[in-house]
């Protein structure tokens, strides 16, 4: 059969305590399994995959990424499919910080392995656990070629005037502070998406100037024109930017002093306040948008007080980046919560007709996984939610490498 020889890339993303994994065909999209590994290295572990119709779990200690990796063969197994089926001609690794060196994919190599280990120092919850991931990924695959793919790549060609912060330039320079950004590969597959859309419609594309909103427990917003990022709102760290779920996004840097000094936290405890007891959840006790929006119709007070302040930051980077570009073509919300949430859209674009931005209530509240025009036909501004697929992005990627390895 046809699809017993089509390419498969398997697309590996480890996380800090988890172990995601998708196979999938790069040339339509075609997912045959995805499933997950949780509570990598804490105690006991669990796992589940879906392969169409069948399923499988499994209970027990993971104690790293390298036994993950092992249980993921053996729920392949007991799903009726193999790690070593020829099809899989490559396997893409999600990387989130690549620094500055790294602005496409690359097969990976002792060198780039020790690179993105050595970036860990910029992004420890995440490029330890990937060399980790890596690691388990190749002793088990040890004859396809193993592709990175960072978070931060499209970030790279920033104007430097968007890069570098006000710091002082030598500490910047030793230190290696800049702006890296994160969420890359769904702003480049989400601005992507909006150039073929709007081209296949007759559209000139080649200046287009788009504002893509990743709106997800993580967020971020980006300003890309004529396909190349110019502005986004994380900077060194995820913890900068917009408002999150359970990070405080853009702070006063002196109210990290003020608790320590004022309530005696300690690096660590402050650490974890900004991003895992702050955002949504630490404004209003919540970070799930549909308990959020159910709260706020009903009349609470926080809920409410929460999703003013996060529509406020939405609003302050939608007018700055928009003067960033120059002018303004396209509004591309993706995400959980850019995606599913019709609330939060009409609260940050109602009323700015003005701007040339006019919104279709009644497309902007319809339920549909499509890419999709949620603004009027009058409108200057063309508004848009496109399903991100960074799964999908990372196959196309990997494979692309591979099939240049091959000649």
């Amino acid at each position: 059969m046809a699809a017993s020889t089509d390419p498969r890339v398997l697309v590996i993303n480890s996380g800090s305590s988890s172990l995601k994994f998708q196979l999938l065909a790069p040339a339509d999209g075609t997912v045959e399994a995805t499933g997950i590994v949780e509570r990598v290295g804490q105690g006991q572990g669990n796992a589940a995959i879906e392969a169409g119709e069948r399923e499988s779990s499994f209970e027990g200690p993971v104690p790293d990424h390298k036994e993950a990796m092992k249980i993921v063969e053996r729920l392949f197994g007991e799903v009726g499919l193999s790690l070593s089926d020829d099809r899989i001609r490559a396997v893409g690794h999600r990387v989130v910080q690549g620094g500055a060196r790294y602005s496409n994919p690359v097969l990976i190599d002792e060198q780039v392995r020790w690179d993105i280990h050595d970036l860990g120092k910029l992004a420890p919850l995440h490029n330890y656990a990937a060399v980790d991931g890596i690691d388990g990924a190749q002793a088990l695959l040890p004859d396809v070629p193993h592709v990175a793919v960072f978070d931060t790549a499209f970030f790279t060609a920033l104007p430097e005037a968007a890069a570098n912060y006000a710091l002082n330039r030598e500490i910047a320079k030793q230190y290696r502070v800049r702006r890296y950004g994160a969420h890359g590969t769904s702003h480049q597959f989400v601005s992507q998406a909006v150039s073929s859309h709007l081209a296949s419609q007759g559209r000139d594309v080649s200046d287009l100037r788009q504002v893509v909103m990743h709106l997800g427990n993580g967020a971020s917003a980006s300003a890309v024109r004529g396909g190349e990022a110019v502005e986004t709102s994380m900077g060194l760290t995820p913890l900068e930017g917009l408002v999150m779920g359970t990070r405080t996004g853009d702070i006063d840097p002196t109210i990290y002093i003020h608790l320590h000094r004022q309530a005696g936290f300690g690096p660590e405890e402050i650490d974890d306040i900004l991003n895992k007891r702050s955002g949504m959840m630490g404004m209003c006790g919540m970070n799930d948008f549909r308990d959020i929006t159910a709260a706020v119709e009903a009349g609470d007070e926080a809920a409410t007080l929460a999703m003013d302040v996060y529509v406020h930051r939405l609003r302050k980077y939608l007018g700055s980046y928009s003067f960033v570009l120059g002018s303004l073509d396209v509004i591309a919300f993706t995400a959980g919560i850019g995606e599913n949430v019709p609330m939060v859209r009409e609260k940050l674009l109602t009323g700015l007709e003005r701007f040339g931005i006019e919104l279709d209530l009644e497309a902007n509240a319809a339920r549909s996984k499509e890419m999709r025009v949620i603004s009027t036909p009058e409108s200057e501004v063309t508004v848009m939610i496109v399903p991100t697929d960074e799964e999908l992005s990372i196959a196309r990627q990997a494979s692309e490498v591979a099939r240049q390895l091959a000649g």
